[in-house]
């Protein structure tokens, strides 16, 4: 049996934090899925299809991730790709909580899937998606938060260019 995880998430963009989460699941299972939900209910930066060239390109070299975009439920996403399992990073304490409850749900919703949590390394774990686009957009630098291509694309999207 094939064991397939989707680790979803709207990844605006993707930085350091997802790729660790990303490749030490690839670790576990068989195949990981990076499902990039186009309609998260928050301001959006990059386009869906930017999200997903970004991820492609942050994990270009991982055999076993696959990045697909989804706009259905999540549970609904993991059984169309044969998943077994979602998996979810936490970086602090208050991730957990609502973590929690969305496992709870998901569960309700679709008995068979396993939620699974994986803690951030601690260089990550002050890392978000929100903090990295508000230093982008006031000229910081995130090179040490994003891949190359990323932190390309902040600054095109700070110069009012498009990105791809």
């Amino acid at each position: 049996m094939t064991h397939i995880a989707v680790y979803p998430g709207s990844f605006d963009p993707i930085q350091y934090g997802h790729i660790d989460i990303s490749c030490r699941a690839a670790k576990l299972f068989d195949e990981v899925v990076v499902g990039i939900y186009d309609r998260p209910d928050k301001s959006l930066m990059f386009s869906v299809d930017e999200r997903v060239v970004l991820a492609r390109q942050a994990l270009a070299g991982q055999p076993n991730i696959r990045v697909m975009s989804y706009s259905t439920l999540t549970v609904d996403f993991a059984h169309q790709v044969g998943a077994q399992v979602i998996v979810r990073g936490l970086r602090v304490v208050s991730d957990f909580e609502y973590e929690y409850q969305m496992a709870l749900t998901n569960r309700q919703l679709a008995p068979g899937i396993e939620s699974v949590c994986l803690m951030t390394r601690q260089d990550h774990a002050f890392m978000s998606s929100s903090i990295v686009k508000q230093i982008a957009m006031l000229g910081g630098d995130v090179s040490s938060m994003v891949p190359p291509s990323v932190a390309l694309a902040l600054a095109a999207k700070r110069e009012g260019q498009r990105t791809i």
